[in-house]
């Protein structure tokens, strides 16, 4: 999506709160309803199938939970106790049965769509060693708009549901207004009923606040988008689509480039819907919370991606880690294993299963499977060596709170980041072991002052307008991390202050936006997800 798509995407928000205005308060939802309707049926009319499919699905297995659980209620009050025990051990075995079978139709849909060519092709792989030798060209289906969000929207509310966090959804517009609501389609974050639902149905009114913050974020997701990412895609995407003929200085400065490309992406994405969903009175989850001071690569995942991270702990790493089988597993390491490697084990596996789904969410290919494992081993041998750096820095007497402890560890997970961020956008892990034989070759250095670096799509004047953009986001992080909410207090300062910026966040997003005849369309990356 290029800056005049975000155009015509804003006036269709705006042109959606006008008339959501007019609406009276208690109907208000309604036009929520029908503009993601409409978004989605422009989007793509026959695609729209499927979201209306997951919404049936999943309207319907709530009521049917319900309706369980409300039976189960009935029958249990004239019952004693054995007898509760067994009714109860009934209705919980039906109620699984269900889930199971809502949960495989929303994946069903899921992976026929996004992984069927990928399967075929692993089995294919698999069978060759067999005397399999017919070639198989991997399936292509048009992947629907953020099918990837809102499948796990779905499996969110049936197990919340099953589990009595609330009750489900009564009137299936709503439900179905949940999973198609406009803002958050694209990208996400990825909703919870519980926190949605209110919002979405509060009707809220005009508010000169709630809209002055709206713009300020909405502008600042512009200014990151169309200002830093897009201009660092030209020379990221020059050298990556053509590595070998370029140094691993240039592949290095590529990686770096990728990866602030990557963030300001993504991250400015979520902050036009955000401000766009708040527009309506609606505040969507937190996404990214400063990832790059992060100390560690497990603290950078709770700090980036966060709606999908929390999602994966409530509903894959904890069923996965209370279950029977991993019940089972920790027992057995308690009774062969040392203390500490009976708490690291079944914790890994359960992890293990975590980074396996996450590595496959961002896509059907091998290399998605490889880059969640990075992360995986990364955080496994962080786990496993944590203690080993608390008895060094004890025993040497170093202060691993000091300044400059935390800085090299901050620098030490960023530079781990970049590397998970360049097998990201490889083609194949082939690739990536190759550009990173290049980069540690350590040849060419001098391409940074020779001239190489400004001809690749970035010249030098590109670079300062990164470098300022980057600076303006590490100030503003700087201040957030010290609980100074900039973007808020400037929503909320003096008409002296408040203007100003804005008008700065706007002049910069027209002049220095990386659009126009001289740069070609850049699609959002977490997009295709």
């Amino acid at each position: 999506m290029n800056f005049y798509s975000y155009l015509y995407f804003l006036c269709f928000a705006l042109a959606t709160y006008v008339v959501y205005l007019i609406f009276p308060k208690k109907a208000r939802w309604t036009v929520l309803l029908l503009s993601g309707t409409a978004f989605y049926l422009f989007e793509n009319l026959q695609l729209a199938v499927f979201l209306f499919a997951a919404a049936v699905c999943t309207f319907f297995t709530g009521k049917v939970l319900t309706s369980l659980q409300e039976r189960f209620n009935t029958e249990k009050k004239e019952l004693p106790k054995d007898e509760k025990k067994k009714l109860k051990a009934y209705y919980t075995k039906q109620k699984k049965m269900v889930v199971l079978s809502a949960v495989l139709v929303n994946l069903g849909m899921l992976l026929v769509l996004k992984y069927t060519g990928f399967f075929t092709y692993m089995l294919a792989a698999f069978m060759r060693p067999f005397g399999f030798s017919a070639e198989v060209k991997p399936l292509s289906f048009a992947l629907p708009l953020g099918i990837s969000y809102y499948t796990l929207q779905s499996i969110g509310y049936i197990v919340d549901t099953y589990r009595g966090k609330y009750k489900a959804e009564k009137n299936f517009a709503k439900l179905a207004l949940f999973l198609s609501f406009f803002p958050q389609m694209t990208e996400g974050p990825i909703g919870r009923y519980d926190h949605l639902m209110p919002q979405l149905t509060a009707g809220k009114g005009y508010s000169s606040e709630r809209f002055t913050k709206a713009a300020v974020l909405i502008l600042w997701g512009l200014f990151k988008k169309t200002v830093i990412s897009d201009r660092a895609s030209y020379m990221a995407s020059t050298v990556f689509n053509d590595y070998p003929r370029y140094s691993g200085t240039l592949i290095a400065v590529a990686v770096i480039l990728y990866t602030v490309q990557l963030y300001t992406d993504f991250s400015g994405c979520i902050d036009i819907m955000s401000g766009t969903a708040r527009l309506f009175g609606v505040e969507l989850s937190e996404n990214f919370r400063q990832p790059f001071f992060s100390k560690t690569v497990s603290e950078f995942w709770r700090r980036w991606h966060i709606s999908l991270g929390t999602w994966f702990k409530d509903y894959v790493f904890y069923p996965v880690s209370l279950s029977k089988p991993f019940g089972a597993l920790t027992k057995i390491c308690t009774k062969s294993m040392t203390k500490f490697w009976a708490s690291i084990v079944p914790t890994a596996s359960a992890l293990l299963v975590v980074w396996l789904g996450t590595g496959l969410w961002h896509g059907a290919d091998i290399k998605y499977v490889v880059y969640g494992l990075y992360y995986f081993l990364i955080m496994l041998i962080g786990m496993v060596t944590e203690p080993l750096w608390i008895k060094l820095s004890d025993k040497l007497k170093l202060d691993r709170k000091s300044g400059i402890a935390e800085g090299l560890r901050v620098f030490r997970t960023i530079i781990l980041v970049c590397f998970g961020m360049a097998l990201f956008r490889v083609d194949s892990v082939t690739d990536f072991g190759a550009i990173i034989g290049k980069i540690f070759a350590f040849q060419d250095l001098n391409d940074i002052v020779n001239g190489q670096l400004f001809a690749l799509g970035t010249d030098w004047q590109d670079f300062i307008i990164i470098g300022l953009g980057i600076l303006t986001l590490l100030i503003v992080g700087i201040l957030k991390e010290g609980k100074k909410d900039v973007l808020g207090a400037v929503s909320t300062g003096r008409i002296y202050i408040k203007w100003p910026v804005l008008m700065a966040l706007i002049i910069a997003v027209i002049i220095l936006g990386a659009y126009g005849a001289d740069y070609g369309e850049v699609d959002n990356i977490y997009a295709q997800f």
